[in-house]
């Protein structure tokens, strides 16, 4: 698969005046293709299928790979995309820190692709006490690194907190820097295969980690017949996986680097809402969303990831979904 970002150069176009203005020229500029920062993630995969079969349109929607969600994170606080693949606890994160942004559509709830692995010397949760554990220093690792203390009945200063970005993980695991990895999909498959131990996983927490398109509200004003095209090329290849996995499995196989069994097996671990699911995230009088924000945005109040309690005003934009699938 073509893993290139696409760059766009587009002549200015040009149109002679008529009538009354004969002689004059109109000139306008065309638009330029928002851009959508994401990184390699399952549930982000129907975004990029998406642009595989065609979907979407190359001239209205570019997709920019990032190494982690952090990483995204940054180029939206620095406006240098227009929208971003976040999870909701960054999503939070963005908002106190003084970012305007909407969800516009709920990716995923994971339910077993976010998993705490153990290397040789660690068969058990008992075993990590005094352990170095792996974890990007992103809210959704600081979050599973708290229930994993918690259902190990440990406490922080019971094990050694190593600081691991994504694209580090499976290096820093192979050569046993740290003895435990919190981390997710399809790096969890890749070294379980390697012979990592699966210690905990996301399905003991449902609706913790949830994973969301957000967008700065100023885009959705100057941008939204393009937010509405992206949305709707994403379903269109969120139908095709689902109606045809194994064809779809095999186009994202190369760049989630599985085998389209294990693109296939990997999917098991995460809840991607349709179309009518996504209005029940997004809509209503008391949206899923705004339920599952309030309960993270506590957590992350708990244990000092955010100062106060997250301000949930205008938290979800469901416009720009598709009116059917």
């Amino acid at each position: 698969m073509n893993r290139r970002e696409f760059l766009y150069s587009t002549p200015w176009v040009c149109g002679a005046a008529l009538g009354l203005a004969a002689g004059l020229s109109a000139c306008q500029r065309p638009v330029q293709p928002i851009r959508v920062a994401s990184n390699v993630w399952l549930g982000y995969e129907p975004m990029f299928l998406a642009r595989e079969l065609g979907f979407l349109p190359e001239s209205a929607v570019r997709l920019v790979e990032f190494p982690s969600n952090t990483a995204s994170l940054t180029a939206l606080v620095n406006h240098e995309v227009a929208l971003g693949a976040l999870t909701l606890d960054e999503f939070l994160l963005a908002r106190e820190g003084g970012l305007d942004l909407r969800a516009v559509l709920v990716f995923d709830e994971s339910n077993g692709a976010d998993v705490v692995l153990g290397g040789p010397n660690v068969r058990n949760l008992a075993d990590l006490k005094g352990k170095r554990i792996g974890v990007e220093s992103s809210a959704v690792g600081a979050l599973m690194l708290t229930k994993l203390l918690d259902v190990a009945n440990l406490t922080a200063a019971d094990v050694v907190k190593v600081e691991v970005t994504l694209e580090r993980h499976g290096d820093a695991f192979r050569k046993g820097l740290v003895d435990a990895l919190v981390t997710f999909e399809p790096v969890a498959s890749q070294l379980v295969g390697e012979g990592a131990r699966r210690l905990l996983d996301s399905s003991r927490f449902p609706g913790l980690i949830v994973d969301v398109l957000v967008a700065h509200a100023s885009e959705l004003i100057r941008s939204g017949e393009q937010v509405r095209q992206l949305l709707a090329a994403y379903f269109q290849a969120l139908d095709y996986w689902q109606a045809r996995p194994q064809d779809a499995a095999r186009l994202m196989a190369p760049r989630l680097q599985l085998s389209p069994d294990q693109v296939v097996a990997s999917f098991a671990g995460i809840n991607l809402p349709d179309l009518v699911g996504n209005r029940s995230w997004l809509t209503g009088g008391h949206p899923r969303l705004l339920s599952a924000a309030e309960t993270v945005g506590g957590i992350m109040q708990r244990t000092r990831l955010l100062r106060a309690a997250p301000n949930l005003t205008n938290l979800c934009d469901a416009r720009f979904l598709p009116e059917s699938a």
